[in-house]
């Protein structure tokens, strides 16, 4: 869909960027066995291991949050999976289990767990039965959900995010995304941020035509302090989620007489990107 309102032959796929240099007016892209490619702007949406972020900031690596994450979608009911709702399942050694009614008979399911190792089982077969072995005895439908699913259709990962940056531009280069602000996914945001992202941009992009630098100046500043709450948010939240408590603590977050909760939800919800022109 997005692609259809863009100009042909205007995505060049199959590109590994491996750094740029930025002269007087134009910036020089390499790629990875390719040509350099000469630009006005380079947007690094390159995710949480950006290239473009090393080379533009050279801040630290991804932070491992200590926890593993096992999702898959799959056809699927259950006599306790109400229709269009969401039933979260947690312990208190550091693991839950989340499932979601997605519609069209669909159900989405993401098992999480505390763990040291970051290390990514690289054989079909382990995700399933790393899943098994941790939520083995569970309530059900946790156990029958996992047994139904494909092995192929478990994404396994580690979990990282990335520290905040008071600055996330130079030049005429920029980050968008998980490249400038990556989260755990404890708030759902990391998408919605990088549409956010776009949208203003795009917008700052048309304020300044002439000048990319101020674009880019105004993008960041109105961008930044959003996505530090956020950031701080889905850190804070993720952690309590993982917690002995956290049955108790989940229960109490989503109890509509909490104002403080309340007034965040709108603030993350109702959120309409501007811009100074």
């Amino acid at each position: 869909m997005l692609a259809s309102v863009l100009p042909p032959d205007i995505i060049h796929l199959n590109h590994c960027c491996v750094g740029f240099e930025q002269q007087d007016n134009r910036i020089e892209i390499y790629f990875k066995n390719r040509e350099a490619v000469l630009s006005d702007l380079l947007i690094g949406a390159d995710g949480t291991n950006s290239v473009v972020r090393q080379t533009l900031i050279s801040d630290s690596l991804p932070n491992y949050a200590n926890r593993m994450s096992w999702r898959a979608v799959i056809q699927y009911n259950h006599d306790l999976l109400s229709p269009n709702a969401s039933t979260l399942i947690t312990a208190p050694d550091g693991k839950n289990f989340l499932l979601i009614d997605v519609g069209e008979g669909y159900t989405f399911w993401s098992a999480g767990a505390l763990s040291a190792d970051d290390f990514v089982h690289q054989s079909a077969t382990n995700p399933k039965i790393r899943v098994l072995e941790r939520f083995a005895n569970w309530a059900e439908p946790v156990e029958a959900i996992v047994e139904a699913t494909p092995v192929d259709a478990i994404v396994e990962r580690p979990i990282y995010d990335l520290t905040p940056l008071d600055s996330w531009s130079k030049g005429k280069v920029t980050l968008l995304g998980d490249a400038a602000h990556a989260v755990v996914p404890s708030l759902g945001q990391g998408a919605n941020m990088a549409f956010e992202d776009a949208y203003q941009l795009a917008e700052c992009l048309k304020a300044s035509p002439d000048n990319i630098e101020t674009a880019l100046h105004a993008y960041e500043n109105s961008r930044i302090p959003r996505t530090k709450v956020i950031y701080e948010r889905s850190a804070f939240e993720g952690n309590r989620s993982y917690q002995p408590d956290s049955e108790v603590t989940l229960r109490e977050m989503v109890k509509p007489s909490q104002m403080k909760q309340d007034e965040f939800e709108a603030w993350l919800y109702d959120y309409k990107p501007s811009v100074n022109r």
